[in-house]
């Protein structure tokens, strides 16, 4: 069963997987698709054509922008910002307002297992490996292996992680303990 909150918007044409919750104010766009047992936190934005995995918690007040694609269990913490647009403009050389088609949308993937700490910045572009962690306001800006901790600006590996959290020190080790 499928909870939605009554002051949450979800437009036509979305798909959400059973026992997924949406809180208070989140806006789902047309098109979006949302795995079973999900969490949605409060003031969530999911972008037209968005593909969120199973088993996902968003919190507070994160908005996934189009072109970005999240795939099973991945954490994203409160206040993240994706983005989806290398060179934002409101407006062409000429002072005319940008339209849809004056920009390229430049893809951006969180892979399973994935945490993204809260206040983190992620450029669209780039690859989140699975189950690698990004600390509280990093700024990522290139691709993250598997495994990887990275935290800073611009985000820089520190370390690794195995599926489980638990820190270790190389990439193999994270990959061969649970």
């Amino acid at each position: 069963m499928v909870f939605i909150h009554p002051s949450a918007e979800v437009e036509a044409d979305v798909v959400i997987g059973d026992d997924t919750k949406i809180w208070h104010l989140c806006h789902i766009r047309r098109g979006a698709h949302v795995g079973s047992e999900c969490v949605l936190g409060r003031g969530v934005f999911v972008d037209a054509g968005v593909q969120i995995g199973s088993r996902v918690k968003i919190q507070n007040y994160v908005s996934v922008f189009h072109g970005v694609t999240i795939e099973d269990g991945v954490f994203v913490g409160p206040h993240v910002c994706f983005t989806n647009d290398l060179w934002p403009r409101a407006i062409n050389p000429d002072l005319s307002l940008k339209s849809a088609d004056d920009w390229v949308l430049t893809p951006t993937l969180v892979k399973v297992g994935a945490a993204l700490g809260a206040n983190s910045t992620i450029v669209c572009g780039v690859t989140i490996g699975r189950w690698a962690m990004v600390g509280s306001g990093s700024v990522v800006t290139k691709d993250v292996p598997d495994h990887a901790l990275v935290v800073g600006n611009p985000a820089r590996i520190i370390g690794y992680v195995t599926a489980s959290g638990k820190r270790v020190a190389t990439a193999e080790e994270a990959a061969s303990i649970p």
